[in-house]
């Protein structure tokens, strides 16, 4: 039987990825939940594991650049499996199996046939130079290192925090999700939600928009000036109307140049975005939930 593993999505707006790193080489015998590459986007890092035990194929170079959904490798699952002390020797001394002639019944690779392989690779550490190691940065990790030195040398980087209570959204969530992935073929996430808040909140504070030129302050007409980071949905004990309630809880941290944006500026923002989260029926759907349908566009 043959796998095709394909790229999945690293987020919402993610459509192309970089092979960053495999794990494996060509021909190897992978086993189910071995992880056997890497992949980069610019928003993340993720790994990929293979889905069932097999002999894998390659069917994309590292570094290359490949749409979400397209076919990282195939796994054979028909090809023999190693017995299972072949099969920690070669895990823990990462052989590949490819060159392996299995002695065993049907051609199984046996636990000597794995011995064998070893001592003809292994070589005396002794009279090995001295060397190092050259890796390529991945797209990720170039791309960051880049703004990081940009931000230090040229802004004045500034965070605040704050907390929103996400059961609102987890209850809008839960209703229309299914009717949403009827209609879009797509989960309902809570980037869209997070997406309309924003807009709103920079409605009301433009300068969370801005960045300066020389003496100069530049209003975009497109967003692209702070950073809003989305962290862990937590369960936490809150106080609702004098009362206890454990609530989903979500931290907030708005990044932004300080040059630009002072803390009313930025409290506001986030405030505004707060209170958008928590009162999605009053800020997004004008009071009445009936507007949801053409919000989300059911």
């Amino acid at each position: 039987m043959i796998i095709k593993v394909k790229v999945p999505s690293p987020g919402e707006s993610i459509t192309e990825v970089e092979i960053a790193s495999w794990f494996v080489k060509d021909g190897d015998y992978v086993f189910k939940n071995q992880v056997i590459a890497e992949i980069d986007s610019d928003k993340a890092t993720l790994e990929i594991s293979a889905e069932e035990n097999g002999t894998i194929s390659l069917m994309v170079e590292k570094g290359k650049r490949i749409q979400v959904g397209d076919v990282l490798c195939i796994i054979d699952t028909s090809k023999k499996i190693p017995s299972p002390a072949s099969k920690k020797i070669l895990s823990e001394k990462n052989i590949s199996t490819e060159f392996i002639h299995g002695t065993g019944k049907q051609g199984r690779i046996t636990k000597k046939d794995c011995i064998l392989a070893e001592s003809s690779t292994t070589t005396d550490s002794s009279l090995s130079p001295r060397e190092k190691k050259i890796t390529p940065l991945s797209s990720l990790r170039r791309k960051l290192s880049e703004r990081l030195v940009s931000v230090k040398n040229q802004t004045a980087m500034l965070t605040t925090f704050n907390e929103v209570d996400m059961q609102e959204i987890f209850f809008i969530r839960k209703k229309y999700k299914n009717i949403f992935k009827e209609k879009h073929g797509v989960n309902l996430g809570f980037m869209s939600f997070f997406t309309l808040s924003c807009v709103r909140a920079l409605k009301l504070y433009p300068d969370v928009n801005a960045m300066i030129s020389g003496s100069e302050k530049i209003n975009f007409e497109y967003y692209d000036s702070a950073i809003l980071g989305i962290h862990k949905v937590v369960e936490r004990p809150v106080v609702i109307n004098g009362s206890i309630e454990i609530r989903p809880v979500m931290y907030l941290a708005l990044s932004y140049d300080h040059r630009i944006i002072d803390g009313k500026e930025s409290v506001g923002f986030l405030v505004s975005v707060k209170e958008t989260i928590e009162n999605p029926i009053k800020f997004l759907m004008e009071g009445s939930e009936n507007n949801i349908h053409r919000v989300l566009e059911l």
